[in-house]
């Protein structure tokens, strides 16, 4: 192969790879998402639930008594999506917490609020009468957006144990699993979340469960 042959491949060999370099930049640049205020949009039209996936399962229903003395069952709800969560009225810490949250939710969710439910079960049948249900609830400003449900030993028991929650009294305080429910329309199990949830994740999540039929 004499220098001209040589020479000329090479050239096309360089005209060759530019062409492919230049094809992959603009691939790569009609592949980035529009931005707007530095902010990347998403093109994902499907939300993810936040929280430990339940797979869907019915959950398991119950009655009981609420702050005021009326009786309300979860069958009720069918049609709402709906949050059930295990606290008692006299908690130092963490159930306080959990209710300024929820509260703080529904303030995000505006109008939608009405749109859901929300039940917190007892795990002190002694300790939580309807009247320290009613305080508990006007102290964190949720007398009328749920229903703090109580009952006896017998009512309360087998309603923690379909809803894996361990309540045991421990001197004055009562040590039980933490745990918020988050229920669809259709009564199914949809996403469990902990103690540490956020109120912008649970407003997200109850709005998106809104929007599903």
């Amino acid at each position: 192969m004499n220098w001209r042959l040589a020479s000329r491949l090479s050239v096309i060999t360089l005209a060759i790879v530019v062409v492919i370099v230049v094809a992959l930049i603009q691939h790569q640049r009609t592949n980035v998402p529009a931005q707007s205020g530095g902010a990347t949009t998403s093109t994902t039209s499907t939300l993810q639930l936040q929280g430990t996936d339940l797979g869907g399962t019915p959950a398991p229903g119950f009655q009981l008594t609420d702050q005021y003395g009326k009786t309300v069952s979860l069958a009720q709800f069918h049609g709402k999506p709906l949050v059930v969560t295990f606290l008692y009225t006299h908690c130092p810490d963490v159930c306080p917490l959990t209710a300024e949250h929820l509260h703080t939710a529904l303030l995000q969710m505006g109008s939608d609020a009405s749109k859901v439910g929300i039940l917190a079960v007892s795990t002190d049948p002694k300790g939580d009468t309807t009247q320290a249900a009613l305080q508990f609830s006007t102290e964190h400003n949720m007398q009328n957006s749920w229903h703090f449900l109580t009952g006896t030993q017998q009512e309360l028991s087998p309603i923690w144990s379909k809803y894996s929650i361990n309540a045991q009294s421990f001197k004055q305080s009562i040590n039980h699993t933490t745990a918020l429910y988050l229920i669809d329309k259709q009564g199914r199990e949809r996403v469990y979340m902990g103690d540490d949830f956020q109120p912008a994740q649970m407003a997200a999540n109850l709005k998106q469960l809104l929007q599903e039929k």
